[in-house]
């Protein structure tokens, strides 16, 4: 990060943009670490041991150094990439100022589309250089984008109890992304979505921008969270909209196909479907499950709350809501194509009846 100038300011932290893309089926993280020499992440924790928070598969981190934006600035950049086809690109610069100010920067960052752009040249480039490891990429990607900004050092130093008191308002801005002061029930609606460890630290979290307050070591645990989050999040948000499709695709397919020859067209639909359902839900469990909390509780009260935030639960559920309706509607086409099936078979038995009764009185 390339700091500013003045050291006086009421505050000093930094500014984070995250910008996420799901861009292929999966990503083979052995090959990719070949191919970029990159490391793993690794847990950062607020207060436990590694091993109260395990990630099933850690994600693959290439640093990419100081990137020059279209506007001139500076931003310490690094891409993440995940086993279940997303990565994450992460850029950041400090920040020195005034309340105002912060709230001037996180208004135009968050209405603004400069770090989309930048991202999306970012990852075509670095994606053709490691697409050995990626399986079955996509033509288009799903995007999300989050921002947050971190606090390391207030005037005073006061705790998170009395910042939260004296400077509510400007934190509920910041969240939102306003410059305009907002009502008393939306700062105490946003308020209500903080957390705390120590006295000292606070995480205001919303739907698409966070404040912390902490030091530059304690906000990497919720840093790490909410980049999850929104991982998990735009992975859901491309299960529900492929979901969508082939239930479409099935559902015209029974209304359009409803002759008895038809039928029988409905027992490859049905297996699509079923693969699918199954594809779909070995995958959703597994991008479920890419983080689980042994025994820190509060890292998972943390993630609990991002993720509530974001949207994760609401997704997920329309993904399962989905995944059963696939399942009633295989269930629907196969029993379609077993009475087709079984119509055509008596029908044959039938035939071959009467054929027997022709050449019987015939012999006659």
């Amino acid at each position: 990060m390339q700091p500013e100038e003045n050291s006086s300011n009421t505050l000093q932290g930094s500014a984070l943009a995250l910008v996420l893309y799901d861009v292929c089926e999966e990503i083979h993280l052995d090959e990719l670490r070949a191919l970029l020499a990159a490391e793993r992440q690794r847990p950062a924790l607020k207060h436990a041991a590694a091993e109260q928070v395990r990630i099933e598969r850690p994600p693959v981190v290439e640093h990419l150094g100081l990137i020059d934006s279209d506007g001139g600035e500076k931003f310490d950049t690094q891409i993440k990439y995940y086993d279940y086809g997303v990565i994450a690109i992460l850029f950041e610069r400090s920040f020195a100022g005034e309340w105002e100010r912060l709230v001037g920067l996180s208004a135009n960052w968050i209405s603004g589309s400069q770090f989309e752009q930048l991202a999306r040249t970012m990852a075509r480039r670095r994606l053709a250089d490691v697409r050995p490891a990626l399986v079955k990429p996509y033509a288009e990607w799903l995007g999300e984008d989050y921002f947050i900004f971190v606090v390391t050092s207030a005037e005073g130093s006061p705790p998170a109890s009395e910042l939260l008191a004296r400077r509510g308002r400007e934190i509920v801005r910041i969240v939102r992304g306003e410059l305009a002061p907002l009502s008393a029930s939306e700062v105490s609606e946003v308020l209500q979505s903080s957390i705390s460890y120590y006295p000292n630290d606070v995480a205001v979290i919303g739907w698409n921008a966070a404040f912390i307050y902490d030091t530059p070591t304690g906000s990497a645990t919720a840093i790490h969270m909410l980049e999850y989050a929104n991982s998990q999040l735009l992975e859901f948000r491309h299960y529900d909209e492929f979901l969508t499709r082939e239930l479409s695709v099935a559902r015209g397919l029974v209304e359009r196909d409803s002759g008895l020859l038809a039928r029988w067209r409905l027992a490859r639909a049905a297996s699509r479907l079923q693969a699918v359902t199954l594809d779909v839900s070995g995958l959703a469990e597994r991008v479920d499950n890419a983080i689980k909390f042994l025994s820190d509780m509060f890292s998972a009260r943390l993630y609990r709350l991002a993720a509530n935030k974001v949207g994760v639960p609401d997704y997920k559920s329309l993904v399962d809501q989905k995944l059963a309706t696939a399942r009633d509607l295989y269930s629907f086409m196969i029993e379609q194509f077993h009475q087709g099936r079984a119509f055509v078979l008596e029908l044959i038995v039938v035939i071959i009846l009467v054929i027997e009764l022709v050449f019987l009185f015939r012999g006659k």
